[in-house]
């Protein structure tokens, strides 16, 4: 399978790691990755807080860039962004694009998967090779949780893993309290969620607390280092990508 791979902001500017793991697991796993050159941003950050308008640039460049029917699929190692893709882009193109913008929204939004749903429901695969020797614990993030509904597919994916010690996070529908601007806009309650989070995250004695969105492990690793837990944070396709050989991950 062709598949094309969407770094996402955060991943090109802050997690280069994940995007690269995303690439070398389904490399691994015997599929062509591709990076089309010119990809930007999803508009989420703009949609989300009031700038409809100013999103339509980068949804007609995400239309084009993915839109070659030579890909089979793109693949997102991040579940908001995912969501912004599937449900943000047809709003702006119906309300500020025309009807061509709005047909090639709809062809590409069809082949958009997060991670973990383009390996159960489209490659068929929940064992991956992967060996991951550390006690983790799993934050299911709210816009993979909620708007994509990927359910237990991340969680499939790390059972399999070897070596993993899995240990389950209490209350692991509760949000981290990022979502993106509301943590600065509303401070004080993002605080006290991240605060609520972190506590559970410490209840399990991991070493690690995993997710598929960087952005929440952003927030969830800043509010750990504080107050030197030592628990670190890892992407899913971080340790998807780790073989026996390459089970090291740094902070």
């Amino acid at each position: 399978m062709r598949i094309a791979l969407f770094a996402t902001c955060i991943g090109d500017t802050m997690f280069p790691d994940v995007p690269k793991a995303t690439a070398v697991l389904l490399t691994r796993l015997g599929h062509e990755v591709v990076f089309p050159p010119g990809q930007t941003c999803c508009g989420q950050m703009h949609v989300n807080t009031g700038y409809q308008p100013d999103a339509l640039p980068l949804v007609r460049n995400y239309a084009e860039e993915f839109g070659d029917a030579s890909i089979d699929a793109v693949v997102v190692p991040s579940g908001s962004c995912v969501g912004s893709v599937r449900h943000q882009h047809e709003i702006v193109a119906s309300r500020y694009g025309n009807a061509a913008l709005c047909e090639q929204v709809e062809t590409v939004k069809a082949k958009t998967y997060e991670l973990s749903e383009l390996l159960v429901d489209v490659l068929g695969v929940t064992d991956v090779g992967a060996y991951f020797p550390h006690r983790v614990t799993y934050h299911p993030t709210c816009h993979s949780l909620r708007m994509l509904g990927v359910g237990e597919k991340p969680l499939r994916l790390l059972r399999a893993v070897r070596e993993i010690d899995l240990v389950e996070l209490p209350e692991a529908d509760a949000c981290c309290g990022f979502g993106g601007t509301f943590a600065i806009k509303n401070a004080e309650t993002s605080t006290a969620m991240l605060a609520d989070k972190i506590r559970t995250i410490g209840d399990t004695g991991a070493e690690f607390c995993a997710a598929s969105d960087s952005s929440c492990l952003f927030h969830i690793g800043g509010g750990m280092s504080r107050l030197r837990m030592g628990t670190r944070t890892v992407h899913l396709a971080e340790i998807l990508a780790s073989v026996e050989s390459n089970v090291e991950v740094t902070a």
